[in-house]
């Protein structure tokens, strides 16, 4: 595992580019500046707009292992994170845990291995959240890694209708307040998703504008301090940690549970067994995940529950070699996309 782990992220890091560890103003820059009035964001409560992705790409985006209106569990929903795609990210780890345990979910794929403008890719959110609730007839749970753990942030704040449509939103590593990584990866322009997950930029502003969680929500952020993609992840303003609103808020390091627990970002969305435990404690409790009710023993395991030994090492090789793959190729922007107009106070009155 040491070897793979090690020869992955030195491919990932080579992909990533981290040129500088300095702040550059690049990564902030879009084409809504603050000059241009549009500091007023809408209001928590007013309707979201009509979905613009076209309804078959919505649905073909949408994958579900079993009838989500049987059984007496809540169906989860998977998403993948920046780079990945559901069956590199969640196929051999959660999947297979989910289904030894007898836990209905779907996954959701991003477009463009959620590499372009998140925006868009809350609207696959907005869709995936109304059709698993209308199928199962009943909240569902939303489990995401990295950007996967942030963007349904953006379809609850957006879109006010899904809020009672979701029971937990659980994020490994999510990229709720960005991070620094992205001044260095976007100095001379990168993909567009880097743009809007680095430390300041509109898109983060907007989501995390007015109030970052919801009543009725169970939001259990979990993380580890030695992430080196979403960084920084530790003290009392880690990158993952949410602060605001009327949701009940959980912000977990796993090395509250485990003080010597070594994590970096892939594996807490993979294999890390701490992130597993707390997820699983999560979606079966009323409220957000307790590190109190973890077992300790965890901290003896090399992998969580589902995860072929023997596979392994196949599989998160190939996880660390498509997202480099995906960072080295997939084409630069100069510059943040803008903000959709439904974002604004402005665009459809008060």
């Amino acid at each position: 595992m040491g070897r793979t782990l090690r020869r992955g992220m030195l491919l990932l890091t080579a992909g990533l580019g981290l040129l500088a560890a300095t702040v550059s103003p690049a990564v902030a820059a879009s084409g809504d500046s603050p000059s241009e009035g549009h500091r007023d964001f809408a209001s928590v409560d007013r309707p979201g707009p009509p979905l613009e992705v076209p309804a078959d790409e919505l649905a073909r985006s949408l994958r579900c292992g079993s009838d989500l209106a049987t059984g007496t569990r809540a169906p989860v929903l998977l998403v993948p994170g920046t780079t990945l795609t559901p069956e590199v990210n969640f196929s051999w780890n959660y999947a297979r845990a989910f289904d030894a345990a007898n836990r209905p979910h779907c996954t959701i794929t991003l477009p463009n291995h959620a590499m372009s403008d998140i925006q868009v890719a809350g609207e696959h959110l907005v869709y995936a959240i109304r059709t698993m609730h209308r199928a199962s007839g009943r909240k569902i749970e939303v489990v995401g890694f990295s950007q996967g753990g942030m963007v349904g942030r953006w379809a609850l704040r957006f879109w006010p209708d899904t809020r009672a449509m979701v029971d937990d939103l659980v994020g490994l590593d999510p990229s709720n307040h960005g991070t620094l990584d992205s001044y260095a990866v976007c100095v001379t322009g990168c993909a567009p998703a880097f743009f809007q997950q680095g430390t300041g930029s509109r898109f983060l502003e907007a989501l995390n504008s007015v109030q970052e969680t919801f009543a009725g929500i169970s939001y259990t952020q979990i993380y580890t301090i030695t992430d080196e993609v979403v960084a920084p992840n530790l003290g009392p303003k880690a990158s993952s940690a949410l602060r605001t609103g009327d949701g009940q808020i959980a912000n977990v390091a796993v090395q509250r549970i485990c003080p010597v627990h070594v994590a970096e970002h892939l594996t807490m969305g993979t294999v890390d067994p701490v992130g597993y435990a707390l997820v699983r404690d999560a979606l079966t409790h009323v409220g957000p995940a307790d590190p109190g009710r973890i077992d300790r023993g965890v901290c003896a395991k090399a992998l969580m529950p589902g995860v072929d030994p023997v596979t392994f090492p196949t599989n998160f090789a190939n996880v660390t070699v498509t997202a480099a793959e995906q960072v080295a190729t997939y084409p630069h922007v100069p510059r943040e996309p803008p903000l959709k107009p439904y974002v604004f106070a402005q665009s459809l009155g008060r």
